[in-house]
């Protein structure tokens, strides 16, 4: 009896503790629900996300827990998806489309140049909003968009928000295949085919692939070619950065880590140089207080992933997930 006694106490104690901990991970998924405005089709489907929202939970504490990692994770929009199903919703550069016998000009750094030590084209008015690609496999649209924006700032003084829905529906070349992915140098090269691309306002984004409707009295800028960057080289991405403005770039973004990514300086010890699968766009450079040299990257997975829609990659890290390996900008 002495037995139970001291049994029953702490028996009581665990049960409580349980029912406790399952009432604050349902408050939890309810505030996640609330948030990001989740809707489900039955109870079926809500438990399973539920379920994986709490796994995607537990990932989280577990990686920020470890020592001597450079960058944070934190829950985002994303929390209830497996990871096979953000990859394919969220990522949509086709490396595999590239046509490796049709390059661009060769960037060549300006005579006498010398790049500073930190560079921030957002600061200075040349970067549009961080936009939201949805489940639409797009993202070298918008890489696309975002240095040609920069390219048209730099040449008119006028920050003009382009048509990524543009290129999804009519940039049908080179690889691109709407919502399924694309490339930008295709995207550049349609853009002076067609003499321009509508301006996000007069052509505004649906994430799904529609027929086109590009009007050229909508135009909100062009281009007459690109430049490629020499491949994997991070001082000559630099140098581009810094004397041209906003770079369009391809890295391999196909893991957990960077799904929940909130803040610090990513690395990847599993990310390939070569295996290209998400376009992004380098708007800048610097180093942080703690000596590490990073590249600024503007996402489009909305402002709800962490760190405002941005995120600060190695540099000079062995060319970090790929960053220098294809990077272009549009000439104007």
């Amino acid at each position: 009896m002495k037995v139970l006694s001291v049994l029953f106490p702490l028996l009581v104690l665990t049960v409580s503790q349980a029912v406790s901990l399952s009432q604050l991970a349902k408050d939890e998924w309810d505030a996640f629900k609330a948030t990001h405005q989740k809707l489900y089709e039955n109870d079926v489907e809500e438990r399973f996300r539920m379920k994986v929202y709490l796994e995607n939970r537990q990932r989280i504490a577990k990686h920020n827990k470890e020592q001597n990692l450079p960058y944070k994770l934190a829950m985002n929009k994303f929390g209830d998806l497996l990871h096979h199903e953000f990859t394919r919703r969220m990522n949509g550069y086709r490396s595999d489309r590239r046509n490796s016998s049709v390059f661009g000009a060769t960037f060549l750094t300006p005579e006498s140049f010398t790049a500073p030590n930190e560079v921030n084209w957002t600061a200075k008015g040349y970067v549009t909003p961080v936009k939201d690609q949805g489940g639409c496999g797009g993202c070298w649209a918008f890489s696309a968009t975002g240095s040609l924006e920069g390219q048209h700032m730099r040449k008119t003084g006028k920050l003009v928000s382009l048509s990524e829905q543009n290129l999804i529906d009519c940039s049908w070349n080179g690889g691109n295949e709407g919502c399924l992915g694309g490339l930008m140098d295709p995207a550049f090269i349609y853009i002076k085919n067609n003499n321009g691309i509508d301006t996000e306002a007069s052509y505004p984004y649906q994430a799904q692939t529609y027929g086109c409707r590009y009007k050229k009295e909508n135009s909100g800028a062009s281009d007459i070619g690109y430049v490629d960057i020499p491949s994997g080289d991070e001082e000559k991405l630099k140098q581009a950065v810094a004397s041209v403005g906003p770079i369009s770039v391809a890295i391999d973004a196909s893991h957990e880590s960077i799904m929940f990514y909130s803040s610090g300086v990513y690395t990847e010890k599993w990310c390939s140089s070569t295996v290209l699968d998400h376009a992004v766009l380098v708007v800048g450079y610097g180093t942080t207080e703690e000596g590490q040299d990073y590249w600024l990257v503007k996402n489009s997975w909305s402002t709800a992933w962490r760190n405002r829609g941005y995120i600060q990659i190695a540099r000079n890290h062995q060319n970090e997930c790929g960053v220098a390996t294809q990077a272009s900008y549009p000439l104007v």
